[in-house]
């Protein structure tokens, strides 16, 4: 039985309501508690100035509250200047950042959702190559890009740093969680990778060394009762890149200061003559490899956009959490809407129940 069949097998029947579905259960982690398993997955805007969130942040992340998601996790906001895939990323090096952030999270929160901020560095793998491009050693992302800058090992060190002084920034606007970027071929995942560094240095001898540190730096800064999560890239699909093996040790590594491994695959290099075959829920059994060898807490990304195949893979033990990305972007309301397909009767907002009763999804 494949993963959508198992979906059907589960459905509630037309017209009927059940009390089972575990989409819509509360999870906790530490001391945050979340509505339900729905996590609107980070994804870049492009929209900043200067690293600064404006009105389209505020509508944007706000409107999922209203929607129904348990947690908004915001796109990857970079550490340093340097760290900006492009100029139109969200930045917390400085205070002002913050504070414009804040009112953005207290309305999320005002409207029953957790608010979470994703903090990383682009590293080699940034697109704003006017500012310059720093890595763990100095090999291009790809022919297009420059050669970046290898960072000394008193520069890697100075970043870690930035990752805890971003952490209390982020605890200052008023945030639930933390999600440490270590996917996706940017800079963690670049200390991580044989791939991407070649150094000779502690943080080559050593490739998780600047991960395990910028952990402890955000851990320092970020109050024990509230939760940090990780992305990884379970597997880099590339030959001599990290395996599944590989990152199942990792995620074992880091769980004691962990509470959520959210799990995603590849992007290390270029995806250019590399076939991924994708299909709704191709990454849950990343997922699924990391809750089961490694005992961690999981969320399942990829394609995971009918509310069915959502709930199978939180009821059937697959993972924990259910990340919805692009989904989010069609449809600020999808939780609303995934309820009904469920035969959940869940709380709309006021000022929508007038189409509540009359409305129809996935016919």
């Amino acid at each position: 039985m494949n993963a959508f069949d198992s979906a059907l097998s589960i459905a509630p029947r037309h017209g009927s309501r059940s009390s089972s579905a575990r989409l819509f259960d509360p999870v906790t982690f530490r001391g945050m508690t979340a509505r339900n398993r729905i996590m609107m997955s980070a994804m870049c805007q492009y929209s900043a100035i200067d690293g600064m969130a404006d009105d389209w942040h505020h509508v944007h992340y706000t409107s999922r509250a209203v929607g129904g998601a348990g947690l908004i996790s915001f796109e990857m906001t970079a550490v340093d200047p340097l760290g900006r895939i492009t100029p139109g990323c969200l930045g917390l090096w400085r205070d002002d950042q913050a504070a414009a952030l804040a009112p953005i999270v207290a309305d999320i929160r005002r409207h029953g959702a957790k608010a979470g901020l994703q903090l990383g560095h682009a590293g080699r793998k940034g697109e704003h190559f006017e500012q310059g491009l720093v890595a763990p050693s100095a090999i291009r992302f790809h022919d297009d890009w420059p050669v970046p800058h290898e960072l000394s090992t008193a520069e890697a060190t100075d970043l870690v740093l930035r990752y805890g002084e971003a952490a209390a920034r982020a605890d200052a606007a008023g945030f639930d969680y933390v999600e440490i970027h270590a996917a996706h071929g940017y800079l963690i995942n670049q200390f991580l990778s044989p791939l991407s560094n070649r150094r000779t240095d502690r943080y080559g001898l050593d490739r998780r060394l600047f991960l395990m540190e910028v952990l402890e730096a955000v851990r320092g800064a970020w109050p024990a009762e509230k939760p940090i999560f990780i992305k990884l890239s379970v597997v880099e699909r590339d030959e001599g890149g990290a395996t599944v093996a590989d990152v199942v040790d990792l995620a074992r590594a880091v769980a004691p200061s962990v509470d959520l491994c959210i799990a995603s695959s590849g992007a290390m290099t270029p995806t250019r003559g590399i076939r991924i075959d994708s299909f709704p829920g191709y990454q849950v059994p990343f997922a699924e490899a990391l809750k089961r060898e490694a005992g961690v807490a999981v969320a399942a990304v990829g394609m995971l956009d009918h509310p069915l195949l959502a709930e199978e893979v939180v009821k059937n033990g697959r993972a924990d959490v259910v990340a919805v990305g692009r989904e989010f972007l069609r449809d600020p309301y999808w939780p609303l809407h995934a309820a009904r397909v469920l035969g959940i009767e869940t709380e709309w907002p006021r000022q929508y129940k007038k189409a509540k009763d009359d409305w129809r999804y996935f016919p």
